[in-house]
């Protein structure tokens, strides 16, 4: 990548430029996320894109910017090539070395900040910091279950729980109110904040997309113990949001429902990111490394677009490490 001065903008498309296949950067997400830009990224021998959310600064006329949520990237806008890409896992970014923030011209965009979400895999954007380490169940490596896991996926199915993967625009009015129903009140068990709730419509677009599948538990009563939302994009299958019924914690369902995506992953030959915890070691993340046979980093960056307009707005702040300072609460 040229180390020349790099120039970037914002085109106001919804992100179609940055639009692909891959599901974080499908028109599905796209328009669920309420994406309403594309930040392009030209240099001398290179063009980046990524979707972004573009949102008034309160109080102010000014701007700043976020990815949508999950793992959207800042990518290139053209693929490596074929004889470049032969040896690269899929998904892999580090054939394009990594652009300092320092080269990139951001006047033109006329934001403030711009908090990025990269993919997994190596960041495009140099410096990048690594927001969490999330665990991962690939099928290239031999796989990893504890037997406290087994007895208790072996136990619900003799009970008479079952767990079927639907694609996503498949799925019906019932299996999606009983995901709805599942995902709500694990977020009210975990203390979520308001923006985790996302709504049926919100879900019903992501449904659309051809690369989504509804992971359901089904208990013995007939009711939707536990489902996953999982999705397909850039190289890995991702355990992207879930949620188990209050009356069917006792049993675990999930844990058959990620015995199913660990089979998914396989058939697909790809990775399964199963994500990390609410903080390092809870939990939840201990739950997920029951499963998980590797961990790989993932990265975000913060940027300072307008150092003199960011240093004004968080003038007497204690952002507490909340990025950008001045929307700290």
């Amino acid at each position: 990548m040229s180390r020349g001065r790099a120039s970037a903008e914002l085109l106001a498309d919804r992100g179609a430029a940055a639009e692909s296949d891959e599901f974080f950067r499908s028109r599905p997400f796209l328009d669920a996320e309420g994406v309403t830009h594309t930040l392009r990224i030209a240099a001398e021998d290179t063009e980046l894109l990524a979707p972004l959310i573009v949102r008034e600064i309160p109080g102010t006329d000014l701007l700043d910017a976020i990815s949508p949520y999950g793992y959207p990237g800042i990518v290139p806008a053209t693929p490596p090539s074929a004889e470049w890409a032969v040896d690269a896992p899929i998904g892999d970014t580090s054939l394009h070395s990594a652009l300092g923030v320092e080269q990139v011209d951001w006047s033109a965009t006329g934001l403030v900040s711009l908090f990025i979400r990269h993919t997994l895999g190596d960041p495009t954007l140099a410096d990048a910091a690594e927001r969490n380490v999330v665990q991962i169940a690939d099928p290239a490596l031999p796989p990893k279950s504890r037997s406290s896991d087994r007895n208790q996926i072996n136990k619900n199915r003799r009970a008479g729980y079952v767990v079927e993967l639907v694609r996503g625009s498949e799925t019906g009015a019932a299996q999606r109110g009983g995901f709805l129903t599942a995902y709500e009140q694990t977020m009210r068990r975990t203390g979520a904040a308001e923006h985790y709730f996302f709504g049926g419509a919100y879900f019903d677009r992501l449904f659309e997309s051809d690369r989504s599948w509804l992971a359901i538990a089904t208990a013995p009563s007939g009711e939707i113990a536990a489902a996953s939302l999982t999705v397909r994009s850039d190289g890995f299958l991702h355990y992207y949001l879930s949620g188990s019924a209050d009356t069917h914690l006792r049993d675990s369902p999930m844990k058959n429902v990620l015995a199913e995506l660990v089979e998914l992953s396989a058939e697909l030959s790809l990775p399964l990111n199963l994500g990390g915890g609410i903080s390092p070691g809870d939990r939840l993340e201990e739950f997920k490394r029951g499963f998980a046979n590797r961990e790989q980093s993932w990265h975000t960056s913060e940027l300072v677009c307008d150092r003199e307009a960011y240093d004004r707005l968080s003038a007497g702040r204690d952002p507490g490490g909340f990025f950008p300072a001045y929307r700290a609460s």
